[in-house]
């Protein structure tokens, strides 16, 4: 299910012209919450996908997957849609002055702002979800009020031009999703179709509402400690302390 808030933003885009999505891409990434997406982002009509880094050099997925950033921070051009993927690695990047300047930038000038899995707490740390609602992967998403957004669990939110999604799998009905809101529900379902996307999970415990109570229990012991350094981290971002207004970065 998809929940839908406001007016989907399509921005008048009908082909013809170069669409530029840029996907940021940093050391310590979920990898499938870039590759997923960019399987599909990738078919948009007339589209150029940037992974963007601060440099060119090979980085590593939190598995070590190597990965190839095709620009720079500083030679990207401007974005139709900013892609912010999350993994342990975002962590980090939330510190990081550099990134949130220019996701910040971006994002105040793109068509379509989006993230999958934590990637939303990089859009937040940026000020980019202040008053909008949103989501994350399941453990984390009681940190977005942290930032001022309405946290709501579905599988994929879409509040005006904010598209967001939730852990690492989801980037798929993601991907999806966005093509049908930038280039129509035809070349979604047609792409759903060429990928024989259709998804039998063979245990049916992927998300806390199906799963066990014990396994859900025993599997949020695992994220404890990321979730702390999550959260003293963006109560230490925000400002006033306690406010959800996301420092300038």
């Amino acid at each position: 299910m998809v929940y839908v808030i406001a007016a989907r933003a399509r921005a008048g885009y009908s082909g013809g012209m170069t669409f530029n999505v840029g996907m940021l891409t940093f050391p310590g990434l979920t990898q499938l919450d870039l590759t997923g997406p960019f399987e599909i982002l990738s078919r948009i009509p007339e589209a150029a996908v940037h992974l963007v880094w601060k440099t060119t050099e090979p980085v590593r997925s939190d598995l070590g997957l190597g990965l190839l950033p095709t620009t720079t921070l500083a030679d990207c051009p401007a974005l139709d849609l900013l892609f912010v993927p999350g993994g342990p690695g975002q962590i980090p990047v939330m510190e990081d002055r550099e990134v949130l300047a220019f996701v910040a930038e971006q994002g105040s000038r793109a068509r379509y702002v989006t993230s999958v899995c934590t990637g939303s707490l990089v859009l937040g740390a940026a000020g980019l979800l202040r008053g909008f609602a949103a989501t994350t992967h399941w453990a984390f998403v009681p940190l977005l009020p942290l930032f001022g957004a309405r946290p709501v669990e579905q599988r994929v939110v879409v509040d005006g031009n904010r598209i967001t999604a939730g852990g690492v799998t989801a980037g798929i009905d993601f991907g999806l999703r966005v093509l049908a809101e930038v280039a129509g529900e035809d070349l979604a379902r047609t792409v759903e179709l060429t990928l024989e996307y259709d998804p039998q999970p063979p245990f049916r415990c992927g998300h806390p509402r199906l799963a066990p109570a014990e396994l859900t229990a025993a599997v949020r012991r695992q994220f404890e400690a990321r979730f702390a350094t999550r959260e003293a981290q963006i109560r230490n971002l925000v400002a006033p302390a306690g406010s959800g207004q996301a420092a300038q970065p």
